[in-house]
């Protein structure tokens, strides 16, 4: 091959390159675009969903979406359902006009007023619903030029203005009645064959299409309305004595006088508002009746079936014969100095459900002249002998820790397992992070989060320390089960331990792990992919799904902070504290090194709570914030 030949190759290659990388550099600038308008038309709303936490990060990935409402087709927009959620505000004129690929826009239901938005331009869109809101202005004519729109709904507005000539052969459903629309109804063959009630209610509207001419006047309404004639059968009594007083005739003495006419009907007055009284008073004295009995009945019934266990149960496997195992009468301390009360006063006392999850039932249980304590009733666990439980539970009564819930005691039975923990007055995590949003909600700042997560890495590395013999030494850490006290800086970790009783773990944490998903197989890196994913709702004040549909976080965040959108990932309450991005984006970085797919390449939970600890904490982490 000669020199210009080969110059001739380079050349041919050269362009093709960079036609290939225009391409990609086009799509992505589309893509940028398209979200640009996604985040414009948010800033524009407000509604009782939260659009600014929801709509964070890419819109789309690998054909799904996080975002509220959301739907993909690749990695581009196709639908926008947000459907009765109180959105209120304006649509900007231009903020769909990037989403190119859009195919259903539904906002049906809401409070949105001002002018419709302009759709011109967006060739796949086959559905638009803005029915039920109050758009005023006139219907765009641009719609006409949509050429795949369907289905079209504009009823229950403010709209005036005439009816632009829609005519697009696939338009087969279309409603714009309840509505200010005047003039006449443009004849063209798709708008004849819609049915009158397409049109209902717009008293302005005329024309063939509705049966209503244009030049028909409109009648003018009579001064006062004809009155019907009244036959003689129910002509009132002064009509009925008129012939009598042109005679001269006077009405019967029998007859009552106007005085004892107007007593009486004073006398019937007050019996209906008797009746009506006491028609009201006998659901009232009944309800009343009935809360009586019912507290009655509870309270007599409060000593046998607190925490839903019949006490009766307890008292005949006491007596019983059977063996050892069938028995359940005794708690098992662990500290006899905390030995002060038995099962008997455990169970008649009041009890609260704190919780419900995938281990069983929580309640804090104030037991009379003694302590408040935390029982949980275990489930699923029927098939674990004494033995086993038993060991398993001398284990983790022994494991003594600054963030883990102490376990006092535990009772066996055949049908009931218990485990007592020292109560730790508090909120959970979760409540912490997503509960009481919106206004009046105390925010949970940066230095609170990141020593919240550097307890928990703590109090987690001891169990991995101290119990390396089990697979899974949590098992089911998520935010739920960090219990926050008056100090921050002590997070208490409980629910720990439990996975080698349990005949499966489907119910726990760690059953989202990748390594689980595939081969139903769990190790100690199960636990830090799990301690990943709560790291991520800490900073984030997302909770991860487990809806295997959606992206998960992890890919989620991978996704916006390649895109340069690492603001997006934090949690609004704390993106003002500007001057921490850095130690924010830090710890993402960590919890992406433990939410790793592969488990060899997690980190050990040792690495993780060092390299947790050389985040330093701001001056105001020190201050109480429960």
């Amino acid at each position: 091959m000669n020199s210009e030949a080969k110059a001739l190759l380079w050349l041919v290659t050269f362009a093709l390159i960079s036609i290939l990388c225009a391409s990609m550099v086009t799509k992505e600038e589309l893509y940028h675009e398209e979200r640009n308008s996604l985040i414009q038309l948010r800033d524009s709303l407000s509604s009782i969903v939260n659009l600014h936490s929801n709509w964070t990060g890419p819109p789309c990935y690998k054909g799904r979406s996080r975002w509220i409402g959301i739907t993909c087709s690749g990695s581009n927009v196709a639908g926008i359902v947000l459907e009765g959620i109180q959105l209120t505000g304006s649509l900007p004129p231009d903020a769909l006009s990037n989403v190119t690929y859009l195919s259903n826009l539904s906002l049906r239901n809401n409070a949105l007023h001002g002018n419709l938005p302009n759709l011109d331009g967006l060739m796949y869109l086959q559905i638009v619903d803005l029915s039920l809101n109050r758009f005023s202005g006139s219907i765009p004519t641009e719609l006409t030029n949509v050429p795949q729109l369907n289905d079209l709904q504009l009823q229950d507005n403010l709209l005036n203005g005439t009816i632009p000539p829609f005519n697009q052969s696939g338009l087969f459903s279309f409603n714009v009645s309840h509505n200010f629309l005047s003039g006449p109804v443009p004849e063209t063959e798709v708008l004849k064959s819609f049915p009158k009630n397409s049109f209902d209610h717009n008293l302005g509207l005329c024309g063939d299409v509705i049966g209503k001419p244009c030049n028909e006047a409109r009648p003018v309404p009579p001064a006062a309305p004809p009155r019907a004639p009244v036959s003689p059968r129910h002509a009132p009594a002064a009509t009925a004595h008129a012939p009598a007083a042109k005679t001269g005739a006077t009405p019967s003495k029998a007859g009552p006088s106007a005085l004892q006419l107007h007593r009486n009907s004073q006398l019937e007055a007050w019996k209906l508002v008797a009746i009506a009284i006491g028609a009201a008073m006998v659901p009232i004295i009944l309800f009343c009746l009935f809360m009586y009995f019912h507290r009655r009945n509870k309270n007599s019934k409060q000593d046998e079936e607190l925490l839903g266990i019949p006490m009766a149960y307890f008292e005949k496997a006491d007596k019983s014969s059977g063996s050892k195992e069938q028995k359940g009468g005794e708690l098992e301390f662990f500290n006899k100095e905390k030995a002060t009360f038995d099962t008997d006063s455990l169970l008649r006392s009041s009890a609260v459900v704190m919780g419900k999850g995938g281990l069983g039932i929580t309640y804090r249980v104030t037991i009379e002249l003694g302590p408040v304590v935390t029982v949980k009733r275990l489930r699923n666990v029927s098939a674990v002998g004494r033995k086993e439980f038993m060991q398993q539970l001398q284990l983790l009564g022994k494991l003594r820790h600054e963030n883990l819930v102490e376990i006092i005691a535990y009772n066996y039975s055949q049908e009931e397992k218990l485990i007592i923990y020292d109560y730790v007055p508090g909120s959970s995590l979760c409540q912490l992070l997503h509960d009481n949003k919106g206004a009046g909600r105390t925010p949970l700042p940066w230095a609170s989060r990141l020593s919240v997560v550097k307890g928990i890495a703590r109090g987690l590395t001891y169990l991995h320390q101290c119990l390396p013999f089990h697979k899974v030494p949590h098992a089911n850490i998520k935010s739920s089960n960090i219990i926050i006290s008056n100090n921050y800086h002590y997070p208490k970790i409980t629910d720990y331990g439990l996975q080698p009783l349990l005949p499966h773990v489907h119910r726990l944490a760690v059953a989202r792990s990748p390594e689980y998903s595939e081969s139903k197989k769990s190790t100690c890196k199960s636990d830090v992919y799990c301690f990943g994913l709560l790291i991520l709702e800490v900073v984030t004040g997302k909770v991860p799904t487990e809806n295997p549909e959606e992206v998960p976080m992890p890919q989620w965040i991978r996704l916006a902070l390649k895109n340069e959108w690492s603001t997006d990932v934090l949690d609004l309450e704390m993106v003002s504290e500007v001057e921490n991005h850095e130690d924010m984006l830090k710890l993402v970085e960590i919890a992406l090194e433990c939410t790793e797919l592969d488990p060899d390449k997690r980190p050990k939970m040792t690495e993780v709570a060092k390299k947790i600890e050389e985040i330093k904490e701001p001056r105001s982490g020190r201050n109480s914030w429960v």
